[in-house]
Order: C-alpha cells, then structure tokens, then sequence
C-alpha cells in the first residue's frame, strides 16, 4: 500500500508577523494569540502536544489539555505513573507545540517541568466533573488491560465506595508546570517563507526577541 502525499500542499496568506508586531512579553503575546484563537473559533485550541523523552533517550508525544498559562508557565495534569508521568520523572524537560491552523498559526514552548503544588491539583481535580474525578482512580494509565469491561467494572465499584462522598484526589495524578526558557511564534506565509519570532529568556525576566529563518 502507498499513499500519494507530495501533492498535498497549502498556501498561507492570512497575516503576518514582525518582531515589532509582538510584545515584550512572551505569555502576553500567548494571551494575545489564544484569546484570537477562540473569537475565530478554532476547535480545542487549549489542546497541545506534549514531548517527553525516556530514560533510554527515546521521544514519544501525544495531545494533552493546557489548563493554566501565568508567568510561571504552563500546566497540565495527569497520571503520574503513566508513560509520560515516568519519562518526566527521567527527564524533566517537555515541548509543547499548539497548532491552531484556521489562523494558520502555531507556537512551540521548550522548557524545564515540574509538579504544581498538591492544594493545586487539589483546586483543580475538585473542578471537573465527576465522571472525570472517577475516571483518575479508575485507569492506571498506560497500563495494559485485558479487555474494556476491567474498566467497567472498577467504574462501578468505585460509584459504589464514593456514593454520597467528595471523590479525594488519587496520589498518583496531579498537574505539572512547563517554566519556559523558549517560546516561538510561527505564522504561515506564502511560498513556505513562514514568519518565526522567539523568544528565548536571557536571564531573570529577561526575554531576547529575535526573528529566524523559515
């Protein structure tokens, strides 16, 4: 089997991007770009992928859910024993990539990770829907698993020993923080000639703005 993909092609003309453009500061100017995401109705644009890499120098990515941006950086949450959860415990260093393409946009974060504090997670795993609390005691995540009924079945005894009751945070799940010292904006312009502004931390607060070639 092949698949013909050379002729696959788009051209970007939306806008563009010059180290003028942009602010001082590269979470404003993320701020700036997110809140532009969601007024052109991008679908998920808080998704991201995530790269990790192991203990063996191996690299693996995947899609994950930002759910906070500060000047600390910016988090998200999960098992801590899953793949990923491990391989930071190896390495904790992560990329983040978010793709937002109805702008023709994406912006690449490089940077140092670490946990968010227990009343953190806490704060947040008290946020989301029940279902979802359950479903982190449920999934011993990365795991491998006989069949999706093993799943079914640890749903319902936990509903059982919870009915009536807060669901508490599982220990082994909880968020994580990407302090960035990297924060690329890219815009897609015609004939593949694509703006890219950084931003690399010089120091302190200290942020160097420069532009790179396509």
């Amino acid at each position: 089997m092949s698949l013909s993909l050379a002729d696959i092609r788009k051209e970007y003309t939306l806008n563009g991007l010059d180290v003028k453009d942009v602010l001082a500061d590269p979470f404003r100017q993320f701020q700036r770009w997110f809140d532009e995401a969601l007024q052109a109705g991008v679908a998920e644009p808080n998704a991201m992928h995530l790269s990790t890499v192991g203990e063996d120098g191996r690299p693996s990515g995947r899609i994950v859910l930002v759910k906070g941006v500060d000047q600390r950086g910016f988090s998200f949450y999960t098992n801590y024993l899953s793949r990923k959860g491990t391989e930071l415990a190896a390495h904790p260093v992560a990329a983040l990539t978010f793709f937002w393409p109805e702008l023709e946009r994406q912006v690449r974060i490089e940077g140092k990770i670490t946990r968010v504090s227990p009343d953190e997670s806490d704060a947040y795993f008290q946020s989301r829907p029940r279902g979802s609390q359950l479903g982190a005691w449920i999934s011993q995540q990365s795991s491998t698993i006989e069949n999706r009924e093993v799943l079914a079945r640890r749903q319902q005894e936990l509903e059982n020993q919870f009915d009536g009751q807060t669901v508490p945070r599982p220990p082994h799940w909880g968020g994580y923080l990407v302090n960035p010292d990297y924060v690329e904006f890219w815009q897609g312009r015609p004939s593949r000639l694509h703006d890219r502004i950084v931003y690399r931390l010089a120091g302190g607060d200290d942020w160097r703005i420069e532009r790179l070639s396509p």
